[in-house]
């Protein structure tokens, strides 16, 4: 069955966004466009109750776009959805018909309980949380949509009008913002908190937001950490990173805050709203983290676009980091035999290593993933494989991962070969110093265990490890010879020797 090309449109208060993807029949798709047009249907609509005609034409040009691309693209299906804005506006009804129109495609006018089951749909799709009580939240221009969750079962939706467009246009009339204002504002979400919670207090681990505001803060706080990601996309951002944020942007003026770096300049009149309701609801529901979802109700679209299009199989049980992490390997055609035997004799070395070294569990499955992709980098050439590996893998979509966690797998994979770490290497330089013990530490294990595979035929059947101090003894169980395994692991040991500080010996 050939791929099918599908479109998800969500016209929302403060933005217009279209992604438009290939979609396979196993329930996957690939990305081919994604634009965004910043129409702010939702500006004045707070004091007015209608769209104005300027926002009504900004919306309308937008549409005639994004119909072209469909049309260009060979889209076979669409779905398109109206928020907010159009929700609540006097004249909605009437600009969602001409805008359906001018698309060619019905836009159908959505629920706040709807936006949320999408937004619970994208979530679910990107987040794994097993066994941990979260809450999904997507902030729009016009409304925020909660869903609470432990796991993958989905408890409760909820939608209230405490959009950041909105509560600008209600409260925030000031520049830079008033304090008075700004109380007004804080009293204002409180209240609508406790009355649609009343009798609940619901306490959660984290948020999965969503939204503009949210990819806004996360963007924001990478900068302010400084770190160097290929996208923010499961970036995690603490309650002390929200608070400092807010105390930043709210003694600056519109002009100071369009200086501020990850910010886009769009938003700067609208953050500030936004960052108060998180702020808010973070103390509310006692979350000390938000997990950023870069994607949100237009990925939710899309998934339900291929569940009609029965296109969903492979959608049906929950992803798993394993999962993802084999499907990337098969993709980039990895030697399956050889990448399962490096990985289970990299962690049989990290075992031995955990307690004396107070090595993590996170640490195990970031090595575990490493291990597996380790050899995407042939995909493109062999000569320089290890640079193609890291590349590959910092660009990579693996479920459960952060930004963080995707860079150090992509350095220990880096590392399995070749040179060390060194003071030219940008990008391991660029790390954090703990980072850096980490990727030398598990880049140590990882080249030790491949050196173990020289011939690629598992002949180094079984490793055990004895630690002693200074010295680490490696005994392998073999029913041949391995004199050219234990040469390729002496090769390669002295990333292992270095960042342990301890020598290797090994023993039949």
């Amino acid at each position: 069955m050939k791929k099918k090309r599908i479109a998800a449109i969500d016209i929302g208060s403060n933005s217009i966004r279209c992604i438009i993807a290939e979609a396979s029949k196993e329930g996957t798709y690939k990305i081919l466009d994604d634009e965004k047009a910043t129409v702010r249907l939702g500006e004045k609509l707070a004091v007015t109750g209608v769209i104005s005609t300027e926002a009504s034409s900004r919306a309308l040009e937008a549409i005639q776009r994004f119909q072209k691309l469909v049309v260009g693209l060979n889209v076979e299906a669409v779905e398109a959805v109206a928020t907010s804005a159009i929700r609540s506006a006097t004249n909605g009804k009437e600009l969602v018909s001409m805008l359906s129109k001018e698309l060619g495609y019905e836009i159908k006018v959505i629920s706040g309980e709807e936006e949320a089951e999408l937004t619970a749909a994208s979530a679910l799709a990107n987040f794994d949380m097993y066994g941990k009580r979260y809450a999904m939240v997507d902030i729009g221009g016009g409304s925020v949509e909660i869903v609470t969750a432990y796991g993958n079962h989905v408890e409760e939706f909820y939608s209230l009008e405490l959009g950041a467009v909105v509560m600008t246009d209600r409260f925030l009339i000031s520049d830079p913002t008033d304090e008075d204002e700004l109380r007004k504002l804080q009293r204002h979400i409180r209240e609508n908190l406790k009355r649609i919670f009343t009798g609940k207090r619901i306490s959660v681990d984290s948020f999965i937001g969503s939204g503009g505001t949210m990819t806004a803060i996360g963007c924001m706080a990478m900068q302010m950490r400084k770190d160097n990601y290929v996208s923010i996309h499961g970036s995690e951002v603490l309650r002390a990173e929200v608070v400092h944020l807010l105390a930043m942007l709210t003694h600056k003026d519109i002009k100071g805050r369009r200086t501020i770096p990850g910010l886009n300049q769009d938003r700067a009149d609208i953050i500030v709203a936004g960052v108060v309701l998180v702020d808010e609801l973070m103390r509310f529901f006692d979350a000390n983290r938000v997990l950023v979802n870069e994607r949100g109700i237009r990925e939710g679209l899309l998934i339900r676009a291929m569940k009609k299009l029965g296109l969903a199989a492979g959608n049906s049980a929950s992803p798993t980091w394993k999962d993802s992490v084999k499907g990337f390997a098969v993709s980039c055609h990895v030697d399956e035999q050889h990448a399962t035997h490096v990985a289970g004799m990299a962690l049989s070395i990290f075992d031995a290593l955990a307690l004396p070294f107070e090595l993590k569990a996170t640490d195990k499955k970031l090595l575990e993933a490493a291990s597996i992709l380790h050899d995407s980098g042939y995909f493109i050439s062999y000569g320089s494989h290890h640079k193609h590996s890291y590349h590959l893998i910092r660009h990579a979509e693996l479920f459960g991962f952060t930004p963080r966690e995707r860079e150090l797998i992509a350095q220990i994979a880096r590392y399995h070969r070749k040179s060390l770490p060194k003071r030219k290497h940008d990008a391991f330089q660029s790390l954090k110093e703990k980072d850096q013990v980490t990727v030398a530490r598990l880049g140590g294990i990882l080249r030790l265990a491949d050196g173990l595979d020289r011939r690629r035929n598992g002949l180094v059947q079984n490793v055990s490890c004895l630690f002693g101090g200074t010295t680490m003894t490696i005994y392998l169980t073999a029913t041949e010879d391995v004199s050219v395994e234990i040469f390729g692991a002496n090769a390669k040991k002295n990333l292992f020797e270095k960042a342990f500080g301890c020598s290797v010996v090994f023993a039949t």
